[in-house]
């Protein structure tokens, strides 16, 4: 085997140890058990747990910490108090780094379809792209993963998720969803992933205007997977938050508030 056919063997396994780990992110060891049904509507309405009621040091309870490639540095998540909201908020900062947090659920999406977050990033990553492969990332993401009937998929993503599966022990979600800032994509643009359409980018926010300031989205997660699979969701089994900066290898600083699933939008 030539040195040169080797070198691409190990950028083309790169690749793929990448996607699993961004599969990862979103994926189920098991099927969590279903929300017990209560009476008072604001505890059925939040089945997340909030960063806001989490005292302001560590980690949110509720929330997992996940290590998407062990040979990348992780970001580095952890709770602070926020002055002007003057309540606990989740801080990430990625210093050519890549990790993530998860909080597994098990909701009909069309019960709860209405998403409300708010972030804050200190800066745009500044050679960020997230239509390149090779410029990938986001100072601030939200990562909705869905279940379904995974014998509609094609045939190069079921051997995508079955290579998946053999290299990482765990069963990947159907179809994985994720709100992202970018830095010249318009608002709204749907940027699929470049390996798998299974991986689907919705552009919240775009650009520097609303840099250091915190932002407030809603979205009605129903339409939106409607739009970029082209087909009703199945259930939503995780939500996830992740700043990463390992494939432009730069620093980037933000931050998270609460994260709702509610039946009816509040800001409409």
């Amino acid at each position: 085997m030539t040195s040169s056919t080797k070198q691409l063997l190990r950028v083309e396994l790169k690749k793929w140890i990448s996607l699993t780990a961004l599969l990862l992110l979103t994926a189920c060891t098991s099927m969590p058990q279903p929300v017990a049904s209560v009476a008072q509507p604001v505890v059925k309405e939040q089945p997340l747990a909030l960063f806001s009621t989490n005292p302001a040091h560590g980690l949110p309870s509720g929330w997992e910490p996940l290590i998407l490639m062990r040979k990348k540095p992780a970001t580095q998540y952890n709770l602070v108090e926020d002055p002007a909201l003057q309540r606990t908020v989740l801080h990430a900062y990625a210093d050519k780094a890549s990790s993530g947090l998860r909080h597994p659920v098990n909701i009909d999406p069309r019960q709860q379809p209405w998403l409300s977050w708010s972030w804050k990033a200190a800066s745009l990553i500044k050679t960020a792209d997230n239509t390149q492969r090779e410029t990938e990332d986001s100072p601030v993401r939200i990562v909705l993963a869905f279940d379904g009937d995974k014998s509609k998929l094609s045939f190069m993503d079921s051997i995508l998720f079955d290579t998946a599966k053999l290299v990482s022990g765990h069963e990947f979600p159907y179809a994985t969803l994720m709100y992202i800032w970018e830095n010249k994509a318009p608002e709204e643009t749907v940027i699929p992933n470049t390996r798998t359409g299974r991986i689907q980018m919705l552009v919240a926010e775009s650009g520097p205007n609303n840099v250091g300031k915190w932002v407030t989205y809603e979205r009605n997660i129903v339409n939106d997977y409607i739009k970029v699979f082209g087909e009703e969701p199945g259930r939503l089994i995780a939500i996830g938050v992740l700043t990463d900066t390992d494939n432009t290898e730069e620093q980037v600083e933000a931050w998270y508030g609460d994260i709702h699933l509610l039946s009816n939008p509040h800001l409409h």
